[in-house]
């Protein structure tokens, strides 16, 4: 599409609209791991052939997501624009500076945030996420994430997620004796037997930097990350499912690991992160609430923090209760549960076009009313890039003296 088109069709979406874009929903499929069918769909939808099972929800995505099946589009969400196909990569490109402010526009990273809702029926492989200093050598980005367990459906069969290595490896310096002679082998999961796991709390969450060790547990997650898709995956069995090695050094210069092999996989974690003795205390996040809020009708609260490159905040409504909301920039809103109103626009969790929108710069700057109109609590989700809310939390690191 012309950009000037484009542009034209975002301005006049965004007016009708009055600033809230509404989004269809975009869900990922990947073959090899099973699904948890927690994501509101038919039983039939989860299975797409050659494509493989659903097995995530994108949201408000810039970002597209490697398929082997080379399927056009995946992982870029479209505005739910009637008889037209704009994704909002596109929109932002085309009208940034409508959308997220001139400012944030001129930067040319877009909403520069990969939000998710994954939904695996196992664990998944222990891997890391490059830091700066190795995806810059690949030509791609790191990889930062946050995690908030989400409240309601079964956590599947593996609600823990494992985190680290023991800090006694690091300490005395045994990455190599432990850890090289399972990445040389690849034939088991014995790699977690060095790792540590910690429960999934539903209400709860983590943050992990680049660079640190973890297989996310079955539970299903609402996940923030740097757009990226870089990964070296240490794991090469989940029970009877064999994980190519290829995932191993997919993000390794080929020269480098021609030179060092499985040596140079376990460069790419940070040691220092991943052995932490207070990994717990500083990466466990849980809701802390804003403003201390009074009103007994509705609670807002941060959910995924610690962090520059990303946060989320939760508002809860009460059945027949409302909310103002103002917030610092653009954001994307899902709803999680229940339904209501906000600035003419329905919320319905689970329903195409009314569950996801992308809340403009203007219109999130403003105060509006969130409003509940059903029988059960209204819960919605608020979920920003970098750079848009320099008052997001920090724990306290703790140390050892």
């Amino acid at each position: 599409m012309v950009a000037a088109t484009c542009r034209d069709r975002v301005e006049a979406f965004l007016g009708s609209e009055n600033g809230i874009l509404p989004l269809e929903p975009c869900y990922i499929a990947r073959k090899g791991l099973p699904p948890g069918r927690r994501l509101g769909l038919k039983e039939s939808a989860y299975d797409l052939g050659e494509r493989g099972n659903i097995i995530a929800r994108c949201l408000a995505s810039e970002t597209g997501i490697n398929n082997p099946q080379g399927i056009p589009d995946q992982g870029l969400s479209f505005l739910a624009l009637p008889g037209q196909r704009i994704t909002v990569k596109d929109a932002l490109a085309a009208a940034g500076d409508l959308v997220m402010g001139a400012e944030r526009a001129a930067q040319g990273r877009g909403l520069n945030l990969l939000a998710k809702i994954f939904d695996f029926n196992c664990r998944l492989y222990f891997h890391v996420h490059l830091r700066e200093q190795d995806s810059r050598l690949v030509d791609k980005n790191p990889k930062e994430e946050g995690y908030f367990f989400l409240e309601g459906p079964d956590p599947g069969p593996h609600p823990e997620t494992f985190f680290g290595v023991h800090p006694y490896i690091t300490r005395e310096g045994l990455q190599e004796k432990l850890l090289l002679p399972l990445l040389e082998a690849w034939d088991s999961d014995l790699i977690l037997k060095h790792s540590r796991a910690y429960l999934n709390v539903p209400g709860e969450g983590f943050h992990l930097p680049a660079g640190g060790l973890h297989a996310p547990g079955s539970t299903l997650t609402l996940e923030l990350q740097e757009p990226s898709d870089t990964f070296s995956v240490f794991q090469a069995r989940i029970g009877d499912i064999h994980i190519d090695k290829a995932l191993l050094h997919k993000d390794i210069p080929r020269e480098r690991w021609d030179r060092e092999g499985e040596r140079s996989a376990l460069s790419l974690v940070d040691w220092e992160l991943s052995g932490d003795p207070f990994f717990y205390e500083n990466r466990r996040i849980a809701p802390i609430p804003i403003n201390s809020q009074l009103a007994s009708s509705f609670s807002e609260s941060w959910i995924i923090y610690n962090s520059r490159k990303f946060s989320a905040k939760r508002l809860v409504i009460a059945p027949g209760g409302s909310a103002p909301s103002q917030d610092a920039g653009v954001y994307t809103l899902f709803v999680w549960r229940g339904c209501g109103q906000v600035d003419g626009h329905s919320l319905n969790a689970g329903e195409a076009g009314k569950d996801e929108y992308l809340v403009s710069q203007a219109k999130a700057m403003s105060r509006v009313e969130v409003r509940n109109s059903g029988t059960e609590d209204l819960v919605v989700f608020k979920l920003f890039g970098a750079g848009v809310n320099p008052d997001v939390p920090f724990l306290k690191t703790m140390v050892l003296k």
